[in-house]
């Protein structure tokens, strides 16, 4: 009997707390929604999977969970906490990303830049919460609707926060078609929403051999912080465009990037233990994030109707909703917004201008405010 007792003593039964049960309901809920509502399933069905993983009680003196030095989580978690695998996944968006309709009408460029005032809109209000400014930094990259970059700026500036900032990205990029459509109605009148842009030009090959390297050199000076994902998301571009690594490029942007995937959302669901991510710190992040989207929305939104003030040619504004760098999330629910409004507006292809601007923009301020934030 006291061996039984014992040994029952040891079970995560026993050890199960009100907080680890929360999250491994948490985690059943993300599941669900990447599996019946197909809500970014690549990410949230790894993340949710982590959450249960993670939240099994460990036993003491057994290294098991990713806080454990030597567990085989912990291992994987390295990737996350040393900020290894953001670069790698934009190595594969690079490999995947075509840049041609940014570069066939550079002032969409504009729009994804302007989105980003999203991220230093939340980095005031983190200030404003009383968080440091390291951890406002960190928490204001989520503005930017890009979780490997959030990852990458929080293992930098805020590891403690990793967790609670890279679920707050990416649930809300799975929610972008929520959270963005009544912003853009709200800001723009049915007039706004009909306008129908020009065909893009074609862009030639040299173009799009010349801008990878370009991008990175100009966007590395200004901001060397940036330096590791956009010289990965650049270099994983001219794998694709040079037409000489089609082997590269392709297992890049494939079985690369997915192996990587699969690694990161189980990592960091795994990083969600109830006694490290259960705190109001939690909570002020997740609120912080759900307006973070907002304003970046309206910012680019805004910013294509000033634009519009000055030029004969007209922007559909619905375009600057795209600047928000959920790609291509945030260029579907444009088209989406769109075609409500004209079942032949097709603003899809356009919308990708300022969607992977917003890309690069939101790398850009990721490397900013590290440089900043360390200087």
């Amino acid at each position: 009997m006291t061996v039984l007792t014992e040994f029952l003593g040891t079970t995560g039964f026993a050890m199960m707390t009100w907080g680890n049960l929360f999250m491994i309901v948490v985690g059943l809920i993300f599941i669900t929604l990447a599996i019946t509502k197909d809500y970014e399933p690549l990410l949230l069905l790894p993340i949710g999977f982590g959450a249960m993983v993670g939240n099994i009680p460990s036993i003491p003196g057994m290294a098991l969970s990713v806080y454990d030095p030597g567990s085989v989580l912990a291992y994987l978690y390295f990737g996350v906490s040393q900020g290894i695998f953001p670069p790698l996944i934009f190595l594969g968006i690079g490999a995947m990303t075509d840049f041609s309709t940014m570069l066939s009408n550079p002032r969409l460029v504009l729009l994804g830049a302007a989105a980003q005032v999203g991220i230093f809109l939340t980095l005031m209000g983190a200030l404003y919460l009383g968080f440091t400014p390291e951890e406002a930094g960190a928490i204001g990259i989520i503005g930017g609707a890009d979780g490997p970059t959030a990852i990458f700026l929080s293992a930098k500036l805020a590891p403690h926060l990793i967790g609670a900032i890279a679920i707050a990205a990416y649930s809300y990029m799975a929610l972008v078609p929520v959270i963005q459509p009544p912003v853009m109605k709200l800001l723009t009148t049915r007039k706004e929403r009909l306008i129908r842009m020009p065909p893009p030009r074609e862009v030639s090959k040299r173009e799009r051999i010349f801008f990878p390297i370009i991008a990175f050199l100009v966007a590395a000076l200004i901001a060397p912080g940036s330096l590791a994902l956009v010289g990965m998301l650049m270099f994983g571009n001219l794998l694709k465009e040079s037409g000489v690594t089609d082997r590269l490029a392709d297992t890049a942007r494939h079985a690369f990037i997915d192996i990587v995937t699969i690694l990161l959302g189980f990592s960091v669901g795994a990083s969600t233990q109830a006694q490290t991510f259960l705190t109001p710190q939690s909570l002020s992040i997740f609120g912080l994030g759900a307006l973070s989207f907002a304003m970046a929305t309206a910012g680019g939104i805004l910013f294509c109707k000033f634009l519009n003030l000055f030029t004969t040619q007209k922007v559909n504004p619905l375009l600057g909703a795209a600047g928000v760098s959920a790609v291509p999330d945030s260029a579907r629910v444009v088209q989406m917004v769109g075609l409500q409004e004209d079942p032949h507006n097709h603003l899809l292809m356009h919308a990708m201008a300022p969607n992977v601007a917003g890309v690069i923009g939101s790398a850009i301020c990721a490397g900013i405010l590290w440089s900043v934030m360390v200087g």
